[in-house]
């Protein structure tokens, strides 16, 4: 069948020759050597013939089954199954990938077989990661990486490209597979020390690979998406814009390699270098496609901006990046005087976007301090959010003061971009009033993002009373001001369903798997109401202490012709103040499912950190 002309036909054979070669393994029944015969005579070496596309496809939906069966011996059975190849896949991922792409006049052939090949070698990763097998051919992406990394320099189409960088991304995430194991195998894989000098060994490829210039050969321009591929249809226009999954998963790629680089370096002058060099790279690559362009005082927007459209990578990037800052901090505290020289490490962090309070605070911003979002990450096991957002608190513990200079300076920026914006409103009311035409003096409020105006005036030239401007420009969600609690979260986050992941830790029981996946759906079936009480006061105080966060809210209007801000706009509606009212609105909901035991874990230690947090907050306002 594999001679076929019919393509369609000849896929589906090897589909079928999958499920009979299944079935052979799960019975013990012994494989057919003829069969075996033709895959190591095809994959001893590269050829363009179709035989090579079919024998991979076969041997990928293989593996496949035997990820998806739920029997007890898919070890033992993928043992079995890939012992009269294991040698032969490390001789054809050599052939391939020393092909020369521009000396193939039918790349087609050479790209079907690198996509095919690809599937293939990340299921070797995914079962040595899930099913603890160990083999050569699992290991050979990290033995020779730049095999695979110079594919991406390769003149080949852009999606080739997209696929390999992506592969990659997952394999330092330690993600492949994922969607395969998911379900059936344990959401918490043991410690492997071989696994992670293999990831250390990426990591460095990776770097190494950017300092030759990966970045400058990657296609980030964005295509529209169309059923039958991307090409432009006569008469249409290519949609403007960068390819941000392109965007995202290089950067991660390289915030991921640093971390894991640094993890196993010691030398504090080394990293301070290493991070420079490295994140003025990635900042060069991505000032062109972020829109407005990132300004110079605010570096660490970089991830927030890239990561919007996508938290599970946004959340892996802040982990990452909250990972290097504390790394570099010990060893720097370990040889050297932090405190002498605090201006300059403040400055390094905030010039190479890593600072992980400005981080945290454009992560919030993004949501509209929208504490129901927090908990939505909280509970969902699709992301990492309970373990950044745990190290991120211990750390807010420890570096109140520095969180809270910052804060004043967010608070700061947005003050002065409230002027500008209440300049223009004045404007706008004079030339309504004077029934001047021309353009809008609205249109210069554009260049300012994510800035508030809490204006108050008395004049009647307009048709109504404006007592806020809020400008959020794409996918930015910015609260208002007259309003104490958040706004709804920013549609552009991905909404996550339940998941039976979550590990459950009981403080008076142990619940057996099945009384765990029953209480955390019918967690997520009345969440919903639970947390839509958290705005209700009086039903909040009785759970947690009422205090006001912060004095009572001034009526002193706000001149739309004054210079600065009165320093009470600040105070009442700062971003501290929205952070620990966040906090505070978390806790109460955290709480209240606790109660009711509808929370998938024992969250005693999280509130704990949240208290503590709220308790800094109370003592740091009572000195003012």
């Amino acid at each position: 069948m594999f001679q076929n002309s019919d393509k369609l036909l000849c896929h589906m054979a090897a589909k079928c020759l999958a499920l009979l070669l299944y079935f052979q393994l799960r019975e013990k029944i012994t494989l057919n050597n003829s069969w075996i015969s033709f895959c190591q005579k095809n994959l001893s070496e590269y050829s363009e013939s179709d035989k090579v596309v079919y024998c991979l496809w076969t041997l990928t939906a293989v593996i496949k089954e035997i990820f998806k069966d739920t029997c007890s011996q898919k070890t033992e059975i993928l043992k079995q199954f890939l012992t009269p190849f294991h040698t032969l896949f490390e001789v054809f991922y050599n052939s391939l990938f020393s092909q020369h792409f521009e000396n193939h006049k039918d790349t087609s052939k050479i790209i079907n077989s690198l996509i095919c090949f690809l599937e293939l070698l990340e299921l070797l990763i995914a079962s040595r990661i899930h099913l603890k097998l160990h083999f050569t051919c699992q290991r050979i992406l990290f033995l020779k990486p730049s095999c695979v990394l110079d594919v991406i320099t390769w003149p080949v189409p852009a999606f080739v490209k997209r696929k390999f960088i992506i592969f990659i991304k997952k394999c330092l995430l330690q993600k492949v597979g994922e969607d395969l194991c998911r379900g059936s195998v344990l959401a918490f894989v043991l410690p492997d020390r071989r696994l992670d000098v293999d990831l250390l060994a990426l990591a460095d490829a990776v770097l190494q690979a950017v300092d030759l210039g990966l970045l400058t050969t990657l296609s980030v321009h964005g295509k529209p998406s169309c059923f039958g591929g991307g090409a432009v249809q006569p008469g249409r226009e290519r949609v403007p814009g960068p390819d941000h999954v392109v965007l995202r998963a290089a950067s991660l790629l390289i915030i991921k390699s640093l971390e894991i680089k640094f993890q196993n370096c010691a030398s504090a002058n080394q990293m301070k270098v290493d991070l420079q060099r490295f994140m003025s790279e990635l900042l060069t690559f991505l000032k062109p496609h972020l829109q407005p362009s990132l300004q110079s005082h605010s570096h660490c927007e970089w991830l927030s901006r890239v990561f919007i459209e996508q938290d599970d990578d946004m959340l892996e990037a802040a982990k990452a990046s909250l990972g290097i800052y504390l790394k570099l901090t010990r060893e720097c505290e370990a040889t050297e005087s932090l405190t002498q020289e605090k201006e300059m490490w403040n400055h390094h962090t905030h010039e190479n976007g890593y600072n992980p309070h400005c981080i945290f605070l454009f992560l919030l911003k993004n949501i509209g301090f929208d504490s129901t979002v927090l908990l939505d990450f909280l509970i969902s096991s699709e992301t990492c959010f309970l373990e950044y957002f745990v190290r991120y608190l211990k750390l807010l513990q420890k570096d109140w003061d520095n969180f809270f200079t910052i804060c004043k300076y967010f608070d700061v920026t947005e003050s002065k971009d409230s002027i500008n914006i209440c300049g223009c409103i004045f404007s706008l009311v004079q030339d309504k009033s004077s029934n001047q035409t021309g353009p809008s003096p609205l249109a210069a409020l554009g260049s300012h993002r994510n800035a508030h105006a809490w204006v108050s005036w008395a004049s009647d030239a307009a048709s109504e009373p404006v007592n806020q401007v809020v400008i959020s420009e794409e996918t930015h969600v910015t609260p208002q001001a007259n309003s104490l609690s958040p706004t709804r979260a920013s549609q552009s986050l991905v909404d996550y369903d339940s998941s039976d992941d979550s590990e459950v830790e009981s403080t008076d029981q142990s619940l057996s798997s099945g009384e765990q996946t029953s209480l955390y759906q019918e967690a997520m079936k009345k969440i919903q109401d639970t947390v839509g009480t958290s705005r209700n006061k009086k039903e909040l105080s009785l759970e947690l202490q009422s205090r006001p966060l912060v004095p009572k809210e001034s009526n002193t209007p706000f001149s739309v012709d004054c210079d600065i801000a009165p320093n009470n706009i600040v105070s009442e509606v700062g971003i501290s103040y929205r952070t620990v009212k966040c906090f505070e609105e978390l806790q109460g909901a955290i709480y209240r499912l606790q109660k009711k035991n509808l929370f998938p874990y024992n969250p005693t230690a999280l509130l704990k950190l949240l208290k503590h947090i709220d308790a800094i907050y109370n003592k740091n306002m009572n000195r003012l």
